[in-house]
């Protein structure tokens, strides 16, 4: 079994006996010390290949396949419905990659036929860092969208292809529905409140360190930003790196108050809320909100404070 969260969705660490009865979030919480109101869900927020095999069946459950009409075509896991990234990140106001108006993104859940107590399973392939970031940015957005239980296919399909877990070229199609749930903006922020955030806030870039230092992007990143970024969340294959290792990384970076507000914010959305999803699903911090504008819109204000050259 490949390092990461296999061994924490399936529920047993390594060298550990099952212990049949309890609950899996409850063993989560006596193993790591993670509060379990975090994991009070039907589905736990990162899913293995080997779960998702036996549970293609669930009849409450949808797996989304975010990845372009063209690759899905050519072999999806069997039931999947796609509905590309495309459609869940749009150009807006001039920027690349933001949400959708409310009623596009409602009507982008109802023709997908999901509600709000649906199981959803994002999957996409793992073969850059942007496309890895993809499936937690779309996990970001259907939570904002008020779908409660949104989870993301560690490993993506690229591992379902490497262990070689059967596929289809059978597209699946939805009947559509109304969408039921309350869209809120609580974990959205806003350049706005990020030039007058208080110092209690803490800001953070989750892109890479050549991008942040200066290196790659002569802006650098916003001042006072600290970095924590997000391709460090992942293996070389696309699989995440243990939960024990980013539960460090996050009180190293974030601190172990989890109920600071934190703003996190990368190039155009999609590494932030990969780290959004990371900090809010599985580790429970209760105050995080993605700068979606992010770098792409600050530095459209000459006035907007940004450093290079330095660490914060």
């Amino acid at each position: 079994m490949e390092a990461g969260f296999a061994r924490i969705i399936n529920c047993t660490p390594a060298g550990t006996p099952a212990l049949p009865g309890l609950s899996s979030f409850i063993l989560i919480f006596l193993i790591f010390g993670i509060p379990a109101m975090a994991y009070a869900r039907n589905i736990e927020p990162v899913v293995s290949t080997d779960w998702l095999e036996q549970n293609l069946n669930r009849p409450e459950m949808t797996i989304l396949d975010i990845r372009t009409p063209a690759r899905y075509a050519k072999g999806h896991i069997p039931g999947s419905i796609n509905v590309p990234t495309e459609l869940w990140a749009v150009p807006q106001n001039d920027l690349m990659l933001e949400l959708p108006p409310d009623e596009i993104l409602r009507d982008l859940l109802g023709k997908a036929g999901i509600n709000r107590s649906r199981s959803v399973v994002v999957v996409t392939h793992m073969e850059t860092d942007f496309s890895r970031a993809d499936a937690l940015r779309v996990a970001w957005t259907l939570i904002l969208a008020g779908v409660e239980n949104v989870a993301a296919l560690d490993g993506g399909i690229d591992k379902w292809i490497r262990e070689k877990k059967s596929l289809s070229t059978e597209a699946v199609t939805t009947q559509p529905i109304i969408y039921d749930g309350t869209i809120s903006k609580t974990s959205l922020a806003i350049k706005k409140q990020v030039l007058s955030r208080p110092t209690t806030t803490l800001l953070i870039d989750t892109r890479t360190p050549e991008e942040y230092f200066g290196i790659l992007s002569p802006e650098g990143h916003i001042r006072g930003a600290g970095l924590a970024p997000t391709p460090w969340l992942y293996e070389r294959n696309g699989v995440f790196i243990p939960q024990a290792i980013i539960k460090a990384m996050a009180e190293g970076v974030f601190g172990a108050d989890k109920s600071r507000e934190i703003i996190v914010y990368c190039g155009v959305g999609g590494f932030a809320a990969a780290w959004w999803f990371v900090l809010t699903q599985i580790l429970d911090y209760q105050n995080v909100k993605v700068y979606d504008g992010s770098m792409e819109e600050w530095i459209k204000d000459d006035t907007a404070p940004v450093e290079a050259y330095r660490w914060n």
